[in-house]
């Protein structure tokens, strides 16, 4: 694939911002692709480990897509990031998880499962409260 053109991007009226490719547009969807780009802002979960939060979250989501078949194939290790201190709480993140499932959009019912892969990093603002999780989607296959 050609290298994208990436652009940055204000999210939540500007609060904060990403660069990635331009052609997520608006609702972070390129429906030419069938990808998608989510960036999500949850309740911290304290019960959940710093290095175990990305693959749990993966499979939340997985049972909250009624996923069958998900794996984590990966996982990468975390990290402090002192520049994103909140009442003297650096922000944590665990980098990366990626995983497989097989899901059905919409009304496709289950005899239209779709392998994606999925890419989810969380990062934990522990001193706001917040996981904030950013999931990429990518097809493998589309029925």
């Amino acid at each position: 694939m050609a290298e994208d053109i990436v652009f940055q991007h204000p999210l939540y009226g500007g609060k904060i911002s990403c660069t990635f490719p331009n052609r997520f547009q608006e609702v972070f969807a390129d429906p030419s692709r069938d990808e998608s780009l989510i960036f999500e802002l949850l309740e911290f979960k304290p019960d959940v480990a710093d290095n175990e939060s990305a693959a749990w979250f993966l499979q939340d989501l997985a049972r909250e897509q009624d996923a069958e078949g998900s794996v984590v194939i990966e996982q990468s290790g975390v990290l402090e990031a002192p520049g994103l201190m909140y009442n003297n709480m650096p922000a944590v993140v665990t980098t990366a998880a990626v995983g497989q499932m097989a899901i059905s959009k919409g009304r496709q019912g289950r005899e239209v499962q779709n392998i994606v892969k999925v890419y989810l990093a969380n990062l934990r603002l522990k001193g706001l409260y917040t996981d904030v999780l950013v999931t990429a989607y990518e097809p493998i296959v589309i029925k």
